[in-house]
């Protein structure tokens, strides 16, 4: 029998690497990483390792051990430059969520320009970019971003960004639109807004108001299902544990396909932005004087092992 399967390997008649999500080496079997240990389990720590501290006690919560990320006034701004860890192998459709508290700055400087992300993301020659987000901003930790990049399969620079922005505080949704990339001359950005009744794109219309939601001063549960047609962020009360879905996208637009298709990264972030301030601080894009730490609980993901499979033996990835 070992005679007979050398044989038929050396024919190619016995794949040596099948393409389900148990056995492909290249992509992640579904984990949740705690934080328990000095070193993460299912993550990369980017740069140098005095900017993590894993398996520590929370700053704010007894008997939670932690991964703090610590942001320097040094640091040059820009994502990727601060603190950020990596999943080593993809992921794809399935279900992301964290349990994350971000940084407690904004009475120690208000006009700061910090951004804390949780996302997927990686760019695929042929495929473009694949990239999912949650993404907080220290001068306004009431308000999150959420939202999705595709980009040409071949040029990253003609990117689109569907997304929404919400006040979680007040329960109030600020805007659900797209930002295309390429619709004139060097790629400058330019709004669209969806229809007001396309449901498709706009569900849920209402959100209700999380009372005293700040996401500095407590740990939220936060997530979002991935499917080839659909994405949906939510998160848990933090008293009640109900879901609450906070984009329902299963809308089009006229550039790319609105919804990420190919394989992608597990990732979160913490970096200076000298250019985006939080919709309710236009002055908000200042560097951190001090050092400031964030901390994350937990991250998990939960493949869709079908919807994997059946994507990339279509597409022959």
């Amino acid at each position: 029998m070992k005679t007979l399967n050398i044989i038929l390997v050396a024919f190619g008649l016995i794949p040596l690497v099948a393409y389900g999500q148990e056995t492909d080496s290249r992509f992640m079997q579904g984990f949740t990483e705690n934080f328990s240990t000095s070193e993460p389990q299912y993550f990369n720590m980017d740069g140098s390792k005095i900017r993590y501290y894993s398996g520590v006690h929370s700053l704010i919560e007894e008997n939670t051990d932690v991964m703090l990320m610590s942001i320097q006034p040094t640091d040059p701004w820009g994502a990727g430059r601060g603190p950020q860890i990596t999943s080593p192998q993809m992921t794809h459709f399935g279900r992301y969520s964290a349990r994350i508290r971000v940084a407690d700055v904004k009475e120690a400087q208000p006009n700061i320009g910090v951004v804390t992300g949780y996302f997927t993301y990686r760019f695929t020659k042929g495929y473009g970019l694949s990239e999912i987000d949650f993404e907080w901003l220290m001068a306004d930790p009431t308000i999150i971003y959420v939202g999705t990049w595709t980009s040409a399969p071949d040029d990253g620079r003609k990117l689109q960004r569907v997304g929404r922005t919400i006040n979680l505080a007040k329960g109030e949704i600020l805007y659900t639109n797209y930002r295309s990339y390429h619709d004139g001359k060097d790629f400058q950005s330019i709004n669209h807004y969806f229809d007001e009744s396309d449901d498709a794109a706009n569900t849920p219309r209402t959100i209700p108001a999380i009372a005293d939601y700040d996401a500095s001063k407590r740990f939220y549960v936060y997530g979002f299902d991935w499917y080839p047609n659909r994405l949906t962020w939510w998160m848990e009360h933090p008293e009640t544990g109900e879901k609450i879905i906070l984009w329902d996208y299963q809308g089009t637009t006229p550039h790319f396909s609105g919804i990420p298709q190919s394989p992608t990264t597990h990732m979160l972030n913490f970096w200076h932005t000298n250019n985006w301030p939080v919709d309710t601080n236009p002055n908000s894009i200042e560097a951190p004087k001090y050092p400031y730490t964030m901390e994350v609980d937990w991250m998990k993901y939960e493949p869709f092992d079908d919807l994997n499979a059946a994507w990339r033996a279509e597409n022959k990835f």
